[in-house]
Formats: structure tokens, C-alpha cells, sequence
């Protein structure tokens, strides 16, 4: 079956899609939903299936993709990483929701989730109501990765019914956000004492360290 195509609209997310798409959750689904920056993939991150599915369809290991969560504040990440300094929390706190991705220390939950050795993870709190609306009603985060483009000179999809074209056959449920970015999160890695730019994409770190 071709996966579902729901239109939601990110200034008020119907309640009865947001739930219905929960429910595609917690029963191993996977979806791919706007965020703040590209369009994204993913599950619930306690769903060992719905995580190599996910994997599976980006043509990666599990144990070698680098996976972030989106959650849906920072009162999550506690749950998933070692403590974070007080510099790193401050920087997060002026950061998001916004277009980053913060690499942090993975405690031991972590590398059971995602069935790999990994010591890190990416912490991701978007400025978009429908992400981080599923993630509220679901109750925990869910893994997110970005869905890339085959096109050399468009790096991400934009389009929500170019995308639905593309996986329908792969996922259970694509939602249409509206067009996407075509600019990744900005990637900072605060696994030591300095912050570390990785990736430069659409936030801006001069406002946030």
C-alpha cells in the first residue's frame, strides 16, 4: 500500500491527523515530515524496526548513520546525554527551537536505542509546530534524518508532492508541510569544552555563541 499523503498546516496542525500520525508511530511506522530546515525521515526511537527501516531506505548500517532526535524541548535531553556544561546549555538555550543540531555526549540509553556503539548524538528542537507537535503527543523523541536529493545542484527535496512520489512506496506516511528548505541545520559539535562548528547551514552562530 502507498503511504498516506496528509496536508497539515504548521500554524494550526489538525489534532486528529497530528494523532493519527502518533498512532503510525507507535505502531512502527515511518514518516517524513517538514522541519524548520529540510524535510526529514523518521520513527519512534524506541522501534529497533522502524530504526533499520529507516536505515534501509537511506541505504546506511545502523550502526554507522548519524542519527539526531528531534525532541521537543530541551527537558528531553537529559534522557539521552551525559551532562551538558553550563556554556553548551546556555548556547542551546539561546539556539532553539531553531535550525541547529547539537552533537552531544550519548549516555548509556543510547547506543540501546539505535543498536550501536555510538557516543554521541545529534539533539535537534526545531522551530516548526508539526515536528515538534508529533513529538509532544507521542511522548518521546523520534529519530530524524535529512532526506537528500539526487540532483547536483539541488542537495535537498523542497517539494512534498516530489518527495511523496519518491518514497510512497517506502514509507507509511509523508506529510505536506508546505514547500521545504533547501538548507540543512547548522551541525555544532559540544562533546569537549569548545564549541565545534561542523556544518554551517541556515542558523547563524554568531547569534547564538
Amino acid at each position: 500500500m502507498p503511504a498516506e499523503f496528509i496536508k497539515l498546516y504548521p500554524e494550526n496542525p489538525d489534532p486528529r491527523r497530528i494523532q493519527h500520525i502518533v498512532d503510525v508511530l507507535r505502531n512502527g511506522g515511518v514518516i517524513i515530515y517538514p522541519t524548520d530546515t529540510v524535510y526529514g525521515i523518521g520513527c519512534d526511537i524506541f522501534n529497533q524496526k522502524a530504526i533499520e527501516k529507516v536505515c534501509q531506505i537511506k541505504g546506511v548500517k545502523p550502526q554507522k548513520q548519524n542519527f539526531s532526535f528531534i525532541c521537543y524541548d530541551l527537558s528531553d535531553i537529559a534522557d539521552y546525554t551525559r551532562t551538558v556544561s553550563t556554556p553548551v546549555f546556555k548556547v542551546m538555550k539561546k539556539a532553539l527551537p531553531g535550525p541547529f543540531t547539537f552533537i552531544l555526549n550519548a549516555n548509556n540509553n543510547v547506543p540501546k536505542l539505535l543498536n550501536s556503539k555510538k557516543k554521541t548524538v545529534g539533539i535537534r528542537v526545531p522551530d516548526h509546530s508539526i515536528p515538534r507537535t508529533l513529538v509532544k503527543e507521542l511522548g518521546q523523541p523520534i529519530v530524524t534524518t535529512s532526506i537528500r536529493d539526487e540532483d547536483e545542484v539541488i542537495e535537498y527535496s523542497t517539494d512534498p508532492e516530489l518527495i511523496y512520489e519518491k518514497y510512497k512506496d517506502l514509507v507509511d506516511v509523508v506529510i505536506d508541510g508546505g514547500y521545504g528548505n533547501n538548507v540543512a541545520s547548522t551541525i555544532l559539535d559540544c562533546t569537549s569544552d569548545e564549541i565545534l562548528i561542523v556544518r554551517e547551514g541556515l542558523g547563524n552562530v554568531d547569534e547564538v555563541v
